[in-house]
Order: structure tokens, then sequence, then C-alpha cells
């Protein structure tokens, strides 16, 4: 069976514009709609929290019934039909219950997606870049286009552009073959899997790299409001960063070629540190900032490649669904709501600077675990990727 190439990377498009709309300017929809620091840091952590528990349920139902692609459809229909209650409710109460509602759902496709399209790759999975940098795309495509709105409209039109892409991630969903993983019995089972101290330095190793990234996603946009940027110039802050993944997306074959997982996550983190110093204490210098967007294509495109083909060589394919719904559910979830829990509460009281300082401090402690554990026994299986 032939790689469904357009309708995979149909997917990654559709989902990702979605997060190019909500990331860089659900703060600021927030913020317009009466919210303060505090209670957009609370919503946020409602968001990511819901991340701990559904992508592991729904991980779970996948592999025991092989129908990932059923529970994707069944996900992406409820997640736009719920986020549309956004269009007719503002309070903190009703926000705070559809938040959960839509995400419970909106975090269960991408891990099982993920998952479908590493089944489909079979044993291609260095093509994985080739397909996910349409995502890339769909993020700077969403980005600029809403960015140039705002110039001339208030925030209030976020919703209504978040329920429409949503609605065309179904759609994708519907037109995507079905394929499943061959069932024959796992040479190693979870609980071994799961006992490896290996696994679970990666998983906290991530959990502390989302930590990280929590205030840049929930509060970048709001900081660079606060110095006199247009929404025009940050939206083209977040595009630059999205073109430089996008970049190291299409050299990604290459790169695995020349250096090991390891030695990619590391250099990962490493420039994970020096990003968030310079978004920190150098928000005066455009040049600066220019750097440190492009500095995304290491923190996250690199380190996310990395954990895509980590998870891929620890659990295989018996387990895949389930392994990327851990790993989504500790790192995005757990440290995506840990990150905007203390984000949001900081963010008055010690200032942006001080924020962006502790995530250049968890990358450091990130780096030190993953330079002790983790892919010295992957690194040597790398090879099998490229």
């Amino acid at each position: 069976m032939s790689i469904p190439y357009w309708r995979l990377s149909g997917f990654y498009f559709f989902y990702f514009a979605t997060v190019g709309v909500f990331i860089p300017y659900w703060g600021l929809y927030l913020k317009e709609s009466g919210f303060n620091p505090v209670e957009i840091g609370e919503l946020s952590a409602m968001l990511s929290g819901t991340r701990i528990i559904a992508p592991i349920l729904w991980g779970w139902i996948a592999d025991r019934t092989g129908k990932n692609l059923r529970i994707i459809r069944i996900a992406a229909f409820l997640t736009a039909l719920l986020f549309a209650g956004f269009l007719y409710v503002h309070g903190y109460f009703w926000v705070a219950w559809i938040t959960i509602g839509f995400s419970f759902f909106w975090n269960a496709a991408l891990p099982q997606f993920e998952a479908v399209t590493l089944y489909h790759l079979k044993n291609e999975a260095h093509r994985y870049s080739q397909i996910r940098l349409w995502g890339s795309i769909g993020f700077i495509v969403a980005v600029l286009g809403v960015g140039r709105l705002l110039d001339y409209q208030s925030a209030q039109i976020i919703p209504t552009a978040i329920t429409l892409l949503m609605t065309l991630i179904w759609v994708v969903s519907l037109m995507t073959p079905t394929i499943q993983a061959s069932h024959h019995v796992a040479a190693v089972g979870m609980m071994q899997i799961m006992k490896r101290p290996e696994l679970w330095a990666f998983l906290v190793v991530y959990m502390l790299l989302q930590l990280a990234h929590a205030p840049y996603y929930v509060f970048y946009s709001i900081y660079l409001k606060h110095y006199q940027y247009t929404a025009s110039l940050t939206g083209f802050l977040w595009a630059l960063a999205v073109f430089a993944e996008i970049v190291l997306f299409i050299y990604m074959r290459r790169v695995l070629k020349r250096f090991s997982l390891r030695t990619i996550l590391l250099s990962s983190i490493l420039l994970s540190v020096v990003r968030w110093l310079m978004i920190a204490w150098c928000v005066d210098y455009f040049w600066l900032l220019l750097f440190a967007q492009v500095l995304h294509a290491a923190t996250f495109a690199g380190a996310h490649v990395a954990a895509i083909h980590l998870v891929h060589l620890y659990f295989g394919d018996r387990h895949q669904g389930k392994g990327q719904a851990l790993y989504t559910s500790l790192t995005f979830g757990l440290g995506g709501m840990l990150g905007s829990y203390y984000s949001g509460y900081y963010w008055e009281s010690l200032g942006a600077e001080f924020v962006y300082s502790m995530a250049a401090v968890f990358c450091s402690i990130a780096f030190v675990i993953a330079y002790i554990w983790v892919g010295r026994e992957s690194s040597q299986n790398s090879a099998v990727l490229s």
C-alpha cells in the first residue's frame, strides 16, 4: 500500500494551523475578554492538564481495538463541536468547563495520528519529517494571516477562526485511509518497557522541556504587546520560528544520518537554554529576538523529531499508541500544566524576565539528566532510522 502522503500531510497542516491561531493569540483573546494573568495561566493549565489523562486513555483504547483512525475522527468531531461553545459564552466558569471539555478530545487526536503516520511509513520512518513539515507550513499560514487581521479587528474573531480550522481537521481525518499495526505478540511487554530507567529519564527530560516552553506558548504574544510590538510583527516572529523548524525538517534525514538521536537531543537542549535567556533579557533588541526565534528549529523541531524516533524505538509497533500517549501525557500534559501555572502566578509578581530565566534553568536540569541517562543505548540503534 502506497503512503497517502498528502492526506497525512493535510491533517498536520490543519491541525497545526489551528495551533498557529490558538497558541499565539488565545492569550490575547482571553486578555481582551477581561481575564487577568493568573486566570489566563489557570485556563492554560486546564488545557494542558487534560493531556495527562486523555492521551493515555485514548492510547489504551486504540491499542486494544486497533481503531486509531476511528478514535481520531470521533475526537476531531467532538473537539470542533465543543469548541464552538466559545462563540456563545464568555464568563470564567463556562470558559473553564468548555476548555476542559474540548481539550479532552483535542488532546486525544495528535498522539494517535502520530502512530497512524508511523504505521503508514512502516520501514520508512525517516520520511516522518517530510510529512510533519506541512504542519509547520500550516502554522505559518495561520499565524501570519490572523496576525494581519488582528491589526484591524479585535481578538474576538479568534474563536470563529479556530472552530473553522477544527472542522477542517475532522474532514481530513475522514479522507485518511485506515491502517492497523500488525497484531503479532510483542517481543517485549509493556511492563518490561516501563521498567527501563532510560525511558523515565527521557520522559522527565521532555517534561522539563515542555515546562520551559509553557510561558512561551501562553505569554509570548502578551509579552511582545507590552513592549509595543504590533500584532503583525508578533505574528512574523512566531512564523519565523516555525519557518526555521521547516528548514530543519527538510534536512532532518541528512541530520539523522550524520548525528545520533542523543547528539541531536543534547544540542537542542543546550540551545534551549540560550534561547530562553535571550527572550528574557533581550526583548528590546529586535535582531536578538530574531535569532532566538531561529533557535526554535533546535529547541522544538530537533527535540521533537528525536522524541518521536525515541518513542518508536522504546515501544515498537505493538505498543506505539500507548507509547505516544504516555509521551504526550507526561511531557506536554504534566509539563505544560505546571509551566502554565507557574508562569501565570509569577508573571506579574516577579516579571517576565524571571519566568523566562526559570525556563533556562529547567532546560539546564534537563540537559544534565539527558547527558547521564538518555540515548546511550538508543544511539547505536538510530542508524535504523536513516
